[in-house]
């Protein structure tokens, strides 16, 4: 899609993180902050994201191109985030929308995922303030975009991980099953596992993908493997990795296996050159949306060229996995 800009007298944005963090959000906000000032347009920075906007004071910083330097590298955010039931409220939405009044703001970045966009829909069908949304979450569930910032990122700590419990588990020749991060969501667990070499993964899109674990650990007599390991993603349909190994050790006789939770070590970390490029781009071009007049819509790269979806698209239409790589998983354990 052709980018076009007729530029809209804009005086001050806001940015802000929401919901789970990821790598990459830093280098969104640093982003917004720069192009905003390439701009002329003053920003404002929002601590602790919706809650933050509810509380105001000192939770609204003014920013500058110094106050974001040396953080593209960094993990986590500087606005720090959080979840915030009483914006969930009209009389939270009230409060939010004050401050924001208060304080000049004509439009809002929102970084963050499902809730934080949700959360910005309604805000603009009461009160008409404008939001573009950065799509910044680890699992890669949003429809609109190829990638989320911190996707990348955590695809490569889950895969240092797997190589450093493969060494273990070649050693002494055990099974591991390793849980990743992914309530409803495959990505990160189905990269994981072909990046990281595994021999099956289950997922909560492939609803009996467990029986061909299963029969894979059946055969396995007839091949000469010492080990394996297999990837779950937290919210496949039998549950995590430790209901999946009281399953197996169920229906096969002997079956010996080690369970390793990842955890929230995905969230963390410097974010890779991707993640800083994704996001850089999302954020800038965030900005120039909201300077050409668009508002609730999210910025993403389909393709590696900038679109924008609507909100209610990237939260409600489903991102499928791509068949080729669930397809490469039977290959590559033949």
């Amino acid at each position: 899609m052709e980018r076009l800009f007729y530029f809209y007298s804009m005086k001050k944005i806001a940015v802000f993180t929401s919901g789970g963090d990821s790598p990459g959000m830093n280098a969104c906000i640093r982003a917004v902050v720069r192009t905003a000032i390439y701009h002329s347009i003053e920003v404002c920075g929002i601590m602790q994201g919706y809650k933050g906007m509810i509380e105001g004071g000192e939770n609204f910083i003014e920013m500058n191109s110094r106050s974001v330097g040396n953080i593209i590298q960094r993990g986590g955010t500087i606005l720090k985030s959080s979840r915030s039931k009483e914006f969930m409220t009209p009389e939270g939405r009230k409060l939010a929308y004050d401050n924001l009044i208060a304080n000049g703001i004509e439009g809002i970045v929102c970084i963050g995922g499902n809730g934080t966009f949700t959360g910005a829909e309604i805000f603009y069908n009461e009160y008409g303030i404008p939001s573009i949304g950065a799509p910044g979450t680890i699992d890669n569930d949003l429809y609109g975009t190829d990638f989320t910032i911190g996707f990348d990122t955590a695809i490569n700590t889950a895969v240092d991980a797997i190589d450093k419990i493969r060494d273990t588990a070649d050693s002494h020749g055990r099974t591991f099953l390793v849980e990743l991060m992914g309530r409803h969501a495959g990505f990160i667990s189905l990269a994981a596992t072909i990046a990281g070499g595994a021999e099956q993964v289950l997922l909560p899109e492939l609803v009996e993908d467990h029986s061909k674990v299963v029969e894979f650990f059946k055969g396995r007599t007839n091949t000469k493997k010492s080990f394996s390991i297999v990837v779950v993603a937290e919210g496949n349909e039998e549950g995590g990795a430790f209901k999946i190994d009281e399953m197996l050790k169920a229906e096969i006789p002997g079956f010996e296996s080690r369970v390793v939770i990842l955890g929230h070590i995905q969230r963390g970390g410097s974010p890779t050159a991707y993640d800083r490029v994704l996001a850089s781009r999302l954020g800038s071009g965030a900005v120039e949306a909201l300077m050409n007049g668009e508002k609730n819509k999210m910025a993403g790269l389909i393709n590696n060229r900038f679109q924008l979806t609507s909100f209610h698209d990237a939260i409600y239409k489903r991102k499928e996995l791509n068949p080729d790589l669930i397809k490469l998983v039977d290959i590559f354990n033949c």
